[in-house]
């Protein structure tokens, strides 16, 4: 009975908001309450739903100083020189674009941090995107499939909790999956490569004048406006904040919330003195603020009675239940194919705290070791930050502007594409088995 009440929530809301009968985030609050209803789950309800709007209420003030400092950046002009050094590369052609911003985003993405990486891509490319016309989807496409590849790194999530889950090592999981992202990321520039072809197939080569600084939006709003909000003068100050910023969140120095509330008022102090002017830029961006923590409370509502009702539970147990003893020798690639549906419709937390220890304990009676079965268990995550689940994501389309059910009707196909591409890599270098007779 919760094995179906959970598909059928998740089924339901996937309907709704890429069909558009409803906004992701009246679905994310009406939606699991309904199935709660119905379910039975009266008493508690509430309860539940206010554990899973805890859990993400600091992902949501890092979401909202992260977007004000960031925006604050953009103001400044600390990009204008990346775009004015892009659009001198590209010369307006589409293809060139398209492959720009996947290997940018790939590089960026070695931080770990799918919201940083979104805020600095999007504020370097979508300015461009608008000037040529080209299709914003395909961008938020290829950052998003980026920053899932690059995850994978040993201080990002998934991979840190494979190896907290089976106890092992993050290197013995990361090292030997490093040709497979290679390949992963070969096949996200060959994507690029595709849209490009089919972009300038459609608009052809532009001729665009390469800006000044007084040019450079990332609005199509008043440019004067933004002219006048520009700080040149400011360029290495901020470069250098933004960089110390960087390393510190690398470096998990301090919790990445503090980290972005300190950064964001040194950057108001430095290149805003006058509360006038603060003021101003805040309520600037208040707009991108508050469409994307809504949605990141309401999302804990979903994944607060997800899993509070025991749902999730429910559903992993059920999927679990149905492997046939056959498939013991392929576990590994099981695995890695069920890591896919697994990670998009429940948290990490839950597939890799919940599930892969059971995996990694009836792979162990067939000869596969725990660090096989946990690489393979890191394959879907390209496609898993395309969940409607995942924080990140409501940042990415928020900054973009697009609304996420296109967003993932376009996306979706790919993400399974690159996420294959993952696996495919990571059989051909020997990191994932194929078939393993204990």
């Amino acid at each position: 009975m919760l094995t179906i009440l959970g598909f059928a929530m998740v089924v339901c809301f996937m309907y709704l908001i890429m069909t558009k009968r409803m906004s992701a985030l009246i679905a994310l609050i009406i939606v699991p309450t309904l199935f709660a209803l119905a379910g039975g789950f009266y008493y508690g309800l509430g309860d539940m739903m206010l554990d899973g709007v805890k859990k993400l209420a600091p992902t949501g003030v890092m979401l909202t100083f992260s977007i004000l400092y960031f925006g604050l950046m953009i103001d400044a002009g600390l990009f204008d020189p990346l775009v004015r050094f892009i659009l001198k590369i590209v010369r307006g052609d589409p293809l060139k674009v398209l492959m720009g911003t996947a290997i940018l985003t790939l590089l960026v993405s070695l931080d770990g941090d799918s919201s940083t990486t979104y805020m600095i891509a999007i504020a370097a490319f979508l300015p461009l995107y608008r000037k040529l016309g080209m299709n914003i989807l395909a961008m938020t496409c290829l950052v998003n499939l980026a920053s899932g590849i690059m995850n994978l790194s040993p201080w990002g999530g998934p991979t840190a909790r494979a190896a907290a889950a089976l106890r092992i090592d993050a290197l013995d999981i990361f090292i030997p999956m490093i040709p497979a992202m290679l390949v992963a990321c070969c096949s996200l520039v060959g994507l690029a490569v595709w849209f490009g072809l089919a972009e300038r197939r459609r608009l052809g080569m532009i001729t665009v004048a390469v800006p000044d600084n007084r040019n450079i939006s990332p609005d199509t709003g008043d440019e004067t406006a933004g002219a006048a909000n520009r700080r040149p003068e400011m360029f290495w100050p901020n470069f250098i904040l933004t960089t110390v910023l960087l390393v510190m969140l690398v470096m998990g120095t301090l919790p990445i919330q503090i980290l972005f509330m300190l950064a964001f008022a040194i950057a108001a102090m430095l290149n805003y003195p006058s509360l006038e002017q603060q003021k101003e830029r805040i309520s600037a961006h208040a707009g991108n603020v508050l469409a994307v923590t809504s949605l990141i409370f309401a999302a804990g509502i979903f994944t607060g009675i997800l899993s509070g009702t025991g749902m999730v539970d429910a559903m992993a147990k059920s999927l679990l239940s149905v492997i046939p003893h056959s498939f013991g020798p392929y576990l590994a690639v099981f695995t890695a194919v069920i890591s896919l549906p697994f990670t998009f419709f429940m948290s990490n937390d839950a597939f890799y705290f919940g599930i892969l220890p059971v995996i990694a304990q009836t792979a162990a009676g067939y000869g596969i070791s725990a660090e096989e079965i946990a690489r393979a268990s890191i394959v879907g995550q390209p496609f898993h930050l395309l969940s409607p689940l995942v924080p990140s994501v409501y940042l990415l389309v928020g900054l973009a502007k697009v609304d996420i059910g296109d967003h993932q009707r376009f996306s979706i196909k790919w993400g399974i594409f690159i996420s294959l591409m993952l696996l495919a890599g990571g059989i051909l270098f020997g990191a994932i088995p194929v078939y393993h007779q204990g």
